[in-house]
C-alpha cells in the first residue's frame, strides 16, 4: 500500500497520522483505515481526546485519489470508494472522544470534508480551501453535509460551484471551518498541545454528551452518505466525467 495510518497515544491525547506520497491523497484503501482508526481511538480508555493530521508540510490532504477514481469501471466498486469518505466522516461523528483538527496545507475535496468532520480545527496561513469536484464531472455530494453543517449552505454553495477557485485559510476562518490561523506549523503544534492537555484532563463524560449535542440532527447521515456515495459512484462512470479527470490530471 503506498501511504499510511498511525496513531500514537500520550498522556491521554491519540495523535492519528495520515500520509500519501501523493499530496495525502485518499485512496480506498487509506479511507478505511482511517476509519477504523478513528472508531478504535473512540473505544480506547487510554485515549480522552483525538488529534487528526497528516504527515508533510504544505498540503492537508488532496482528496480522492485520482488514480482509483479512473480506474472504476461499475456502480458497486464507484459507490463502495465514496462510501470511504462516508465512513471517514461518520466515524468521526459518532466518535465519543473531542477531535480536533490540524490542517498544515492546503485542503481539497474530500480534504475540506475531514477538516468539517473534527470538532475543533485549528489551521496555518497555507491551509487553502478548495472543492474541485465540479471540476472534474461530480460533485461534493458525500463530505456536502458535513461541510454545510460548518460553514452553511451560502459558503458551500459558493466554494462547489466555484470549483476551480481557492479560498484563502481566512476566509475559512470568517466562515467558521478554522477556530483559529496560525503563521506557522509550529505555533499551531503548540497551541494544539495546549488545548489537547486541557481536553484530556477534562470530565470525559461531560465531553461526550457536549459532542452529542454538537451533532444533534445528523442522526440519519449513515444512510444520507450512503445515497449521496451512490450518486458520485454514477456520476463517475460516465464519459464527461473520465474525460474531465483525464484532463485534470494532465494539467496539475
Amino acid at each position: 500500500m503506498n501511504g499510511s495510518v498511525n496513531i500514537e497515544i500520550k498522556s491521554g491525547i491519540g495523535t492519528i497520522t495520515f500520509f500519501h506520497p501523493q499530496s495525502n491523497s485518499l485512496p480506498g484503501e487509506i479511507l478505511n483505515l482511517l476509519a477504523n482508526t478513528i472508531t478504535q481511538a473512540g473505544e480506547n480508555e487510554d485515549v480522552k481526546v483525538i488529534v487528526l493530521k497528516s504527515e508533510g508540510d504544505r498540503a492537508f490532504c488532496a482528496g480522492a485519489s485520482f488514480d482509483e477514481l479512473i480506474s472504476i469501471e461499475d456502480f458497486e466498486t464507484g459507490k463502495e470508494f465514496f462510501s470511504g469518505f462516508a465512513k471517514v466522516i461518520n466515524a468521526s461523528r459518532k466518535c465519543p472522544k473531542l477531535i480536533i483538527g490540524r490542517v498544515q496545507g492546503k485542503a481539497v475535496g474530500g480534504g475540506v470534508g475531514l477538516a468539517s468532520a473534527v470538532d475543533y480545527c485549528m489551521a496555518t496561513k497555507f491551509a487553502a480551501v478548495k472543492l474541485s469536484e465540479l471540476a472534474i464531472g461530480i460533485g461534493p455530494f458525500v463530505v456536502g453535509p458535513a461541510v454545510e453543517r460548518k460553514i452553511g449552505v451560502s459558503a458551500m454553495s459558493q466554494m462547489s460551484i466555484n470549483a476551480t477557485e481557492w479560498q484563502t485559510a481566512e476566509w475559512a476562518k470568517t466562515k467558521g471551518l478554522y477556530t483559529d490561523i496560525y503563521e506557522s506549523v509550529e505555533e499551531m503544534d503548540e497551541a494544539i498541545q495546549v488545548l489537547a492537555d486541557k481536553l484530556a484532563s477534562s470530565n470525559p463524560q461531560a465531553m461526550l454528551l457536549l459532542k452529542q449535542i454538537f451533532w444533534e440532527g445528523t442522526e440519519h447521515w449513515d444512510e444520507l452518505l450512503a445515497e449521496r456515495a451512490g450518486m458520485s459512484g454514477k456520476l463517475v462512470l460516465s464519459d464527461f466525467t473520465r474525460n474531465a479527470i483525464n484532463t485534470f490530471k494532465t494539467s496539475n
